[in-house]
């Protein structure tokens, strides 16, 4: 396939956009950041920033979520130097695979040796409360089972091998430290650990499709994050990911529960200053 249907993209136009960046900030990053629906407030704990509209950016993908401010930023978190995406992209919005994972190669090239993601994501374990914070142990990749897998196609073997291994795709150092941060901010009392399913939306679960993914042993569900964690893996970068329960899947066929993006962008708001507490706590220490 060629580029330009933008279903897969060469070294050489991440390197054009890594390049056009690299020639506009002061340091190189070493920490990258991913913001999920309305968690974009993490970027404005970065001290001494540059930011850049994606607009901007050649060849970055444009967010259209309501809740994704659609920003680069850089700058210094607890003293180390950071990239914040304050917006993802999502397959849901119409871009392909290989667009929604285009920073992650970006922010490779750029330098990045640690990749931290963020989700709001529904909670599929019977135990978890609206507002608890997940750690991610695990995922199941939905999309990637249809054949929606951001690595299909040519393999260049400058960005990475042409199988990689994904049983060990959240580093378990980091998991680690992020609950050492948790005790250290209070926020052990709201902190869970466990498997997130990405389904490919923008469709809200059915009770069926709930019930499936618990029996397939998903503790949470939502609509991103797997693809940027896959190609983040392919490139050698370290992982770690988190995910905000903002409402607990409906279960019940009785039930009058309705699962909302509304719903989501409050809870969010609610918990977003905890998270960001752990997540600068975590910086911190890697």
């Amino acid at each position: 396939m060629s580029s330009s249907n933008e279903c897969s993209f060469t070294y050489e136009e991440y390197k054009e956009t890594a390049d056009w960046l690299q020639e506009r900030i002061k340091e190189q990053p070493k920490v990258a950041i991913i913001c999920g629906s309305g968690l974009g407030d993490l970027a404005n704990l970065l001290e001494n920033k540059t930011d850049f509209l994606y607009k901007d950016i050649p060849r970055f993908p444009q967010s259209t979520v309501h809740g994704h401010a659609g920003k680069l930023v850089f700058g210094k978190l607890n003293g180390k130097q950071c990239v914040c995406m304050q917006g993802r992209f999502h397959f849901y919005e119409g871009y392909s695979i290989a667009k929604v994972t285009y920073p992650v190669r970006v922010f490779f090239l750029l330098g990045v040796e640690t990749l931290i993601v963020t989700n709001a994501a529904g909670g599929l374990n019977p135990n978890f409360s609206v507002g608890d914070i997940m750690l991610i142990k695990d995922h199941i990749n939905m999309p990637g089972f249809a054949g929606q897998n951001p690595l299909c196609g040519h393999n260049d073997e400058r960005f990475g091998t042409r199988f990689p291994c994904m049983s060990d795709a959240y580093d378990r150092d980091i998991f680690r430290l992020a609950k050492d941060a948790a005790v250290e901010e209070n926020c052990s009392s709201f902190l869970q650990e466990g498997v997130y399913c990405m389904l490919a939306g923008p469709t809200f679960e059915t009770i069926a499709e709930c019930k499936m993914l618990q029996t397939l042993g998903a503790d949470a569900v939502g609509m991103s994050t797997v693809p940027e964690v896959i190609v983040a893996r392919h490139c050698g970068l370290r992982v770690f990911g988190l995910s905000l329960i903002t409402n607990k899947v409906v279960m019940d066929y009785a039930s009058e529960e309705r699962a909302n993006h509304k719903e989501v962008l409050e809870t969010t708001k609610r918990r977003a200053v905890d998270l960001q507490r752990l997540v600068s706590a975590l910086v911190a220490k890697l």
